[in-house]
C-alpha cells in the first residue's frame, strides 16, 4: 500500500489527546523559568510560527525505519552533543554533514543495505542535568541546560533561564534546516562528489586514505554504469539524499508550541524535528515526556540504560507504539561497554517475544564517559568500540537485527575523545577541547568508527 493509499484508508477514531495534556503529569528536567508570564508570551509566539518540518516527511521517515526494523536498512543517527548559538555558522553545518555522508557511504557500500541518515541537528539545544545547580568555589548557580535555556558562562545573569532563547533556538533551527536542504538536494550530496567530502585534516589519516580508496571504487562503478548506457543523470538517488533531523524532546513547552495537527489525517505531529527521543532521565511511564510523545505521530526513540527492566521496556513499547507500527519506535541501548553483555539480552528476548517491531540501536557514547586525571570529561574510542562489539554480538545471539548507531560527533578537528587510529592521548585533550557538554568524536575518529561498524555488519 502506498503512502497516499494509506492516507485514504478508513481509520479508527483517534484517542482523545491534546498537546497540552502533559502539563497534568510530573515533568522532570524542566527549567525554573523566573517569569512565567514572559515564558507564555514566547510560547504563544511559537504557536504561530511556521513548522520546521512537515508531517509527510515524518511519515516517510517512519516508513524507512520500518524497513530498518525488518533488517532492510541501517540507522545512522549522529551529530553534536549540544548545538551552540555562538558556534553557529555554515562551515560547521557543512562539515558535520560531510562526516555523516562519509560514514553513510562507508556503511552502505560495505553492508549492502540503505543507510537512513538522521542528524542530531537543527534543534539539539537542550541538555538534561544530573543536578539542578552547580557549585564552583562556594558559589551555587543553576546548571547549564543548553543554549536554548541559559548560557554556559558561570555568572548569575548567564545562568538565569531566558525564554527568549526558545525563539532564538527556533530561528537557528530554521536556518540550519534551510542550509541542510540546500546541501542535500542541491548537488553537494551528489555521489560523484564523494572525494569532495574528505576534509583536509582527515584525508592525511589512515582512515582518510581508506575512504579515498573507497571513493575511487565508487567513481569507477559510476563510470562503468555510464559506459553500459545507464543514464546516471536520471537516477535522482545518485544526486541527492534524504536527511532527517532529530533531538531530545526535553523542553516540553517548546515541543508543545511547535506541535501541529496534520490537515490530511487529523493526527498530531511535533514539527520541531522529524524524529524525537526520550532520554534515560525522562522515560518515566507516568511522566510528562512519555505522555507528550505518546500523542504525536513522529517516529520516536527511547534511551535505555543498564538499570531498565524488561517490564519497563515492554510498558514503554505498549504506551508509545500500541498499534505496533514498524518504524514508529527505536530503542537505543546505552549500557556501557562493561554492562551490555549482561543488561541487553533480557530486553531483546522480552521485546521479541512480545512481537514489538522496534529498531534496535546502540548509543556507545553515554555509558562510557569518565573524568580524566586532567579534569576533562572524556570517552575512550576503545570503550565505544567494545560496546558496539557487545551490542552486535548480543543481537546476533538473539537473532535480532542490529539496526543502528547513535553517535555524538563533530566535523571539527577537536581533541575530546581519547584513542582512535590517530591516537589522542590524555595530555592532548586540552589542545582543542571545545564541547560545552559531552565529548564528541572528531571527523577522523568518526570515519574510523564507520569502517569498523561496516566490518561488524558484514559478519
Amino acid at each position: 500500500m502506498t503512502a497516499h493509499e494509506e492516507l485514504r484508508r478508513p481509520r479508527a477514531p483517534l484517542p482523545a489527546w491534546s498537546p497540552e495534556d502533559w502539563r497534568a503529569f510530573p515533568a522532570s528536567q524542566q527549567p525554573e523559568w523566573p517569569d512565567p508570564a514572559a515564558l507564555e508570551r514566547v510560547l504563544d509566539e511559537l504557536r504561530d510560527v511556521p513548522p520546521l518540518v512537515f508531517a509527510g516527511e515524518a511519515r516517510t521517515l517512519t516508513e524507512e525505519l520500518g524497513r530498518v526494523s525488518e533488517g532492510r536498512g541501517f540507522l545512522l543517527q549522529a551529530g553534536d552533543c549540544a548545538e551552540s548559538f555562538d558556534a553557529f555558522n555554515a562551515n560547521s553545518i557543512r562539515d558535520k554533514l560531510k562526516v555523516i555522508l562519509q560514514m553513510s557511504v562507508a556503511l552502505t557500500y560495505s553492508s549492502g543495505v540503505p543507510t537512513v541518515k538522521v542528524g542530531r541537528i537543527a534543534g539539539q539545544f537542550a541538555k538534561p542535568r544530573s543536578s539542578a545547580t552547580e557549585t564552583r568555589a562556594g558559589v551555587e548557580l543553576p546548571s547549564y541546560r543548553g543554549d536554548i535555556v541559559n548560557d554556559f558562562a558561570f555568572t548569575a545573569e548567564s545562568r538565569r533561564p531566558d525564554p527568549q532563547r526558545l525563539l532564538r533556538g527556533y530561528h537557528q533551527a530554521a536556518s540550519t534546516l534551510n542550509l541542510l536542504r540546500a546541501f542535500t538536494k542541491g548537488g553537494f550530496a551528489d555521489l560523484s562528489r564523494v572525494h569532495a567530502w574528505n576534509q583536509e585534516f582527515v584525508a592525511t589519516s589512515a582512515q582518510g586514505r581508506r575512504y579515498d580508496a573507497l571513493a575511487q571504487e565508487i567513481e569507477r562503478a559510476l563510470r562503468f554504469m555510464s559506459a553500459c548506457g545507464i543514464d546516471l543523470r536520471a537516477e535522482h538517488q545518485l544526486h541527492q539524499v534524504d536527511f532527517y533531523t532529530s533531538h531530545e524532546a526535553l523542553i516540553l513547552g517548546y515541543e508543545e508550541a511547535l506541535t501541529r495537527e496534520d490537515s490530511l489525517t487529523g493526527e498530531w505531529f511535533d514539527c520541531s524535528a522529524h524524529f524525537l527521543w526520550i532520554g534515560e532521565r525522562t522515560r518515566q511511564l507516568d511522566g510528562a515526556h512519555v505522555e507528550f510523545l505518546a500523542g504525536v505521530q513522529n517516529p520516536l526513540g527511547v534511551k535505555l540504560g543498564p538499570t531498565v527492566t524488561p517490564e519497563e521496556v515492554l510498558a514503554l513499547c505498549e504506551r508509545l507504539n500500541p498499534d505496533r507500527i514498524p518504524g514508529r519506535l527505536t530503542l537505543v541501548s546505552r549500557m556501557g561497554a562493561d554492562r551490555v553483555d549482561e543488561a541487553l539480552p533480557p530486553l531483546l528476548r522480552a521485546v521479541t517475544l512480545a512481537r514489538h517491531p522496534v529498531v534496535w540501536a546502540c548509543d556507545p557514547m553515554h555509558g562510557n564517559t569518565f573524568q580524566h586525571a586532567s579534569g576533562y570529561k572524556t570517552r575512550h574510542f576503545d570503550d565505544v568500540m567494545r560496546e558496539l562489539q557487545g551490542f552486535f554480538d548480543v543481537c546476533g545471539a538473539a537473532d535480532v537485527w542490529p539496526g543502528g548507531v547513535h553517535i555524538e560527533l563533530t566535523g571539527d578537528d577537536v581533541t575530546e575523545c581519547l584513542g582512535g587510529s590517530e591516537s589522542i592521548e590524555g595530555d592532548q585533550l586540552e589542545r582543542r577541547y571545545e564541547t560545552m557538554c559531552d565529548p564528541r568524536l572528531n571527523a577522523r575518529q568518526s570515519l574510523d568508527l564507520a569502517f569498523r561498524i561496516s566490518e561488524l555488519l558484514r559478519r
